[in-house]
């Protein structure tokens, strides 16, 4: 019997370790503190145990990841709410799996110290952004809420140099700020930013980031480990900020720089801490917004785009 045992644990001990499987996840831009489940959940080392052997990607190009994940190029694409519509729209088939960002982070951004104190002042007045489409609804519907009509605007594409094109005074507003990044970058500019808030000017509170995979894949196993192993993350970061920052900064040498730094204490709180929870009336209000502003056809039902 003794020489049994012996040679079954010698036998185990020969064998090769099973492998973790792999999954390839692509972030919707370069890494950033937005992305803190993600990089602190793999430093943690909370993906092995989990089985899983992710690999994560930045895009070279913003508008990829959706189109990556429908293709079946990545396991897992983070997006953002807003442009999910827009994909099932143009029959994409990709399903959001979770939650990264749970609340917005768009905003207006104007200079503190201009002449525009509230959104009824940028009547006349000279609005910068970075894309059309969904920062065009939003800012319209804003503006419509406070009594401007967007043709009394004048609207600039200034391109991804928002902050820069507003301390220079090419504009006196600027659509498609983050508020945990933005308004920094104006303090290290020396100005001191002021930002108006979609959820508190007439649209719909939307996620701001999400995880989309293909619908055929959206009950993958593998996507379930990953959304428990960024929770617990989150769930961390949340009770430890400070140690969350130190684990992330780790990810590559160029994080850890003063924006990042202050952006971490803006992104954090923001971080859901139970990504796979879905709010259903949410995400139909915010789909019959889009209908509404005449960027997608109809409102999709809840479970054609959502799980």
């Amino acid at each position: 019997m003794k020489n049994v045992l012996i040679f079954a644990l010698a036998l185990c001990a020969a064998l090769p370790a099973r492998a973790n499987e792999p999954l390839t996840v692509m972030l919707d831009w370069f890494v950033n503190p937005d992305h803190g489940p993600i990089i602190v959940a793999n430093a943690r080392g909370y993906f092995a145990h989990a089985g899983l052997d992710v690999t994560i990607i930045p895009p070279a190009d913003p508008a990829d990841p959706p189109k990556m994940a429908a293709a079946g190029q990545v396991d897992i694409a983070v997006s953002y709410q807003p442009q999910l519509y827009l994909a099932h729209d143009a029959g994409l088939g990709l399903k959001r799996v979770g939650t990264l960002i749970n609340s917005p982070l768009y905003c207006v951004m104007v200079d503190a110290a201009g002449p525009v104190q509230n959104m009824a002042d940028l009547k006349g007045r000279s609005i910068g952004f970075s894309l059309a489409g969904i920062e065009e609804a939003l800012l319209h519907r804003m503006l419509r809420f406070n009594g401007v009509d967007p043709a009394q605007t004048t609207q600039i594409n200034v391109n991804f140099a928002l902050t820069p094109a507003l301390v220079a005074g090419q504009v006196e507003a600027v659509s498609g700020a983050f508020r945990n990044f933005e308004l920094h970058q104006m303090a290290a500019a020396g100005h001191e930013g002021r930002c108006f808030l979609p959820e508190e000017n007439g649209v719909p509170p939307y996620d701001e980031l999400i995880y989309v995979a293909r619908a055929d894949l959206a009950g993958d196993a593998r996507i379930s480990r990953f959304l428990a192993a960024t929770a617990r993350a989150a769930q961390e970061i949340a009770a430890d900020p400070a140690q969350g920052w130190a684990d992330f900064k780790t990810h590559a040498p160029e994080l850890d720089d003063p924006l990042n730094a202050k952006a971490w204490e803006d992104s954090w709180p923001h971080f859901a801490r139970d990504p796979v929870a879905l709010d259903a009336e949410r995400y139909a209000a915010f789909g019959a917004f889009l209908a509404e502003s005449g960027l997608i056809a109809a409102a999709p039902a809840v479970e054609a785009i959502a799980q």
